[in-house]
């Protein structure tokens, strides 16, 4: 299933999933993020079915805690299909 940054426990890494797509589609974002990201069968062109604007909440949140988040919901749900 996919985490929606309408779930409050996911906001965040929602959002984070989000900028880093952003960032990836505006070849902004460091190969070696990439291939961090790719090892985990991160899916870069998923569309979310939800175009809802919502309040976003910023984080101050570095990129390595963000990618350790992720790795954790990963291992969690079995994918890293972060929906926003």
């Amino acid at each position: 299933s996919n985490v929606s940054t309408l779930d409050t426990h996911n906001t965040s890494l929602g959002n984070w999933v989000r900028d880093q797509r952003a960032s990836y589609k505006k070849n902004a974002l460091s190969s070696n993020h990439i291939k961090q990201l790719d090892s985990l069968g991160f899916i870069w062109n998923f569309s979310d079915k939800s175009k809802a604007k919502e309040n976003y909440r910023a984080e101050i949140m570095s990129w390595e805690q963000r990618f350790d988040e992720l790795c954790a919901f990963k291992a969690q749900n079995g994918h890293c299909i972060v929906s926003t």
